[in-house]
């Protein structure tokens, strides 16, 4: 055998030298995560303990809880820094689509054409109107440009006009945390009145006296909507007398004023049930009235016309029917049928003309619009011709008209107004969201697949991609889910979303169970001691995507926000290995002790949708699924979790410790990053471009992981 030489030993040594200083070199740069500190926190309900070794992270006054949450964001800037000029880029993109001198299209209201406007480089909205005509001078209301100078974070909540026209209200939260604070604007003069309104909703209803407004103000801790108060423009608001007070803290309430206007409406709602009560507007010193009683389960919503309420329930009908009963005697016994039940239909909505009745239905998991004259003459259906898209009734604020103004968009075609001739059934486009740029909504095409659920249950999903995609599944993929409280995902239009189109990703939404994309039922489904049909119908959808070649094993990812951050943490800890990358926004992950927390806004108002885990058996079902307790050591995959520090829907903190427990179990070397928006809360930050700074965080996570960097 040949001997090694001295030489040839020295050359071997100094290149393993070489090499182990080169990966010393490469470990020193490479970013390290925050390492979260345990104290263990033993939680005790049901004869059952819980430890809890990151409950500290709740303390939002704690330096340490913050120094944390900012070494959180220094880590993932640190690892996501080789995308900061494809961030750049991406955000440049999808700004230059953004027509920046914009406005809305103009409705009209008692005399007066409304409409917002953007002016170039402004990030929030100019509200005006014009008296009578459009050619009228304009006459700005709010710029929120100037109102946002100094503020973090700037939003504007509604605003609402006095009867003669001389007085507006309006709301502003400089928080995040939807506590608005009412302003009040002679518009003669343009004086803000000194006399606010704090801790409210954020939206009043005018009396006809022209100076009494209805409001509804905050729990200061819970956040429910608990008081409805009334309130002179010319008192302060300790001298501002309660009018409602909703005990229930399973319940919400909400005041606003009827199309008509004449009535000042009451409403207090929890998931299952409502009840109302109304007022004459012109005796704002009246008693209000009660239309039914509440009952458990039994869900009405009331519109006014003539002498009549017309009332939308689920009296013996789950998919809703339409009512209607004499003002005078509003109690159920007394209701008599419009629109009677249909096992296929679901009534979703009802909009009044002097001449039409109009309803929005979801069939066959597709919004239609009907036009019914009250005469019984040419009823109708408005038809879309597109496989899958979004419609719904936008403002009519006027009964005498024999237009409707409705809303329409698509996967592919951008969100429009169009104006709809009930008697001539001629169509008019108001405006078509305009996207700047080369932009051809032919270049793109949208499908809705099926993919079969384990219990048989067909779940739908839409696609949109660019045309030409490779029919092997060769495809980058990010699916989309929501999936709670009845809300439906309409396959809407994202000019944003082209940047990921164009890159050769395919974008998909799947409509499962708890939603109400097939009516009642689809939601009762997917909520309660059924919730667990909303992540198996997801992990479905993705393996059908995959089986046909959409896309493949290596190149599969998912996005959720909110309720939908469940969907996330729960998915990944049934099948971590299903998904390339996943994006968390907002996550509520810390199910069962947030809902044993009833300090916490809004925990008693959701017992119905999650359960109340102060029941047993509603307990142990929560606790099988609730995300953060069941971390457990797996392989999982690369995860962005999104948080606002003043969320007040979802508290920081459920995030903040989700990602913790993840990073000290997971036995993958994926990425597991935190970001948390310091300014801002539930819906991210404020402004009109600021917003998409974190779109493209969020788009460059997936491009990162798919290896492209431009």
């Amino acid at each position: 055998m040949k001997q090694t030489s001295f030489r040839q030993l020295f050359l071997a040594l100094t290149i393993v030298l070489l090499i182990l200083g080169l990966n010393s070199c490469q470990t020193m740069d490479t970013p390290q995560p925050p390492d979260a500190k345990k104290i263990p926190k033993e939680l005790t309900e049901h004869g059952e303990t819980r430890t809890d070794p990151y409950y500290w992270l709740r303390k939002r006054e704690n330096p340490e809880v913050i120094e944390y949450l900012e070494a959180e964001n220094e880590y993932t800037k640190a690892v996501m820094k080789d995308t900061e000029e494809l961030q750049d880029t991406l955000y440049e993109e999808i700004v230059s689509r953004i027509k920046q001198d914009d406005s809305t299209v103009p409705y009209k209201d008692n005399g007066y054409y409304y409409y917002v406007r953007y002016e170039s480089d402004g990030e929030y909205p100019v509200y005006c109107r014009k008296k009578d005509n459009l050619d009228a001078e304009e006459e700005v209301l709010l710029d929120g440009n100037k109102m946002a100078q100094g503020y973090d974070y700037f939003q504007i909540g509604s605003m609402s006009i006095s009867p003669d026209n001389n007085m507006m209200a309006y709301s502003i939260d400089t928080v995040s945390r939807r506590k608005y604070t009412i302003y009040f604007k002679n518009l003669t003069t343009g004086e803000i009145l000194p006399n606010t309104l704090s801790n409210t909703m954020g939206s009043c209803s005018w009396a006809a006296d022209n100076q009494t407004v209805f409001y509804t103000v905050k729990n200061p801790e819970t956040l429910r909507a608990e008081r409805i108060l009334k309130h002179r423009t010319d008192q302060t608001q300790s001298q501002d007398q309660e009018v409602f007070y909703e005990a229930d803290e399973t319940y919400n309430c909400y005041v606003h004023k009827s199309k008509s206007d004449k009535y000042i409406i009451i409403s207090s709602q929890s998931t299952l049930s409502t009840e109302y009560r109304f007022l004459d507007a012109a005796n704002p010193e009246g008693e209000f009235t009660i239309v039914q009683p509440r009952e458990e389960e039994l869900e009405y919503h009331i519109s006014h016309f003539g002498d009549k309420f017309y009332i939308l329930t689920n009296l013996e009908a789950r998919n809703f029917r339409l009512m209607e009963v004499p003002v005078t005697i509003p109690g159920k016994q007394n209701w008599q049928e419009v629109i009677p039940h249909r096992t296929d239909v679901f009534l979703e909505n009802i909009e009044i003309f002097n001449n039409y009745l109009v309803t929005e239905e979801r069939k066959d998991g597709l919004t239609r619009i009907r036009i019914m004259p009250w005469d019984g003459g040419d009823e109708h259906y408005l038809n879309f011709g597109e496989e899958a898209y979004v419609a719904g009734i936008s403002t009519n604020p006027e009964f005498d008209s024999q237009k409707l103004r409705y809303g329409y968009s698509s996967m592919t075609t951008p969100y429009s107004i169009i104006d709809y001739d009930m008697e001539t059934h001629e169509k008019e486009l108001k405006k078509e969201q305009e996207v700047l740029g080369p932009f051809n909504k032919d270049d793109y095409e949208t499908i809705r697949v099926f993919a079969t659920a384990g219990d048989g249950a067909s779940i739908p999903v839409t696609l949109v991609y660019r045309k030409g995609i490779d029919p092997e599944g060769r495809n980058p993929l990010l699916l989309f889910g929501y999936g709670s409280y009845g809300n439906t995902i309409d396959p809407y239009f994202s000019s944003a979303r082209l940047s990921l189109l164009d890159r050769g990703f395919v974008f998909a939404i799947a409509h499962i169970r708890g939603g109400q994309i097939f009516g009642r039922q689809w939601y009762e489904e997917g909520k309660m001691m059924k919730k667990k049909n909303t992540f198996t119908d997801f992990i479905d959808c993705a393996n059908h995507l995959i089986d046909a070649k959409y896309t493949n094993p290596e190149q599969i990812y998912a996005m959720g926000g909110s309720a939908g951050g469940l969907l996330m943490g729960a998915v990944i800890n049934m099948e971590p290995e299903l998904f390339n990358g996943v994006i968390a926004a907002v996550p509520f992950v810390d199910v069962i002790t947030t809902m044993l927390d009833e300090s916490i806004p809004l925990t008693t108002g959701e017992y119905d949708e999650w359960g109340n885990p102060n029941i047993r058996e509603h307990y142990d079902y929560i606790l099988s699924y609730s995300p953060y307790d069941n971390v457990e050591p797996k392989e999982y995959p690369n995860l962005l979790v999104t948080t606002g520090l003043h969320d007040s829907q979802v508290q920081y903190w459920e995030p903040a410790k989700w990602v913790a427990k993840l990073r000290d179990v997971n036995q993958s070397d994926n990425l597991i990053l935190l970001k948390t928006n310091m300014e801002a809360g539930h819906s991210g930050a404020s402004g009109r471009f600021r917003r998409y700074r974190e779109t493209a965080l969020d788009y460059s996570f997936l491009l990162k992981l798919e290896g492209i960097m431009e």
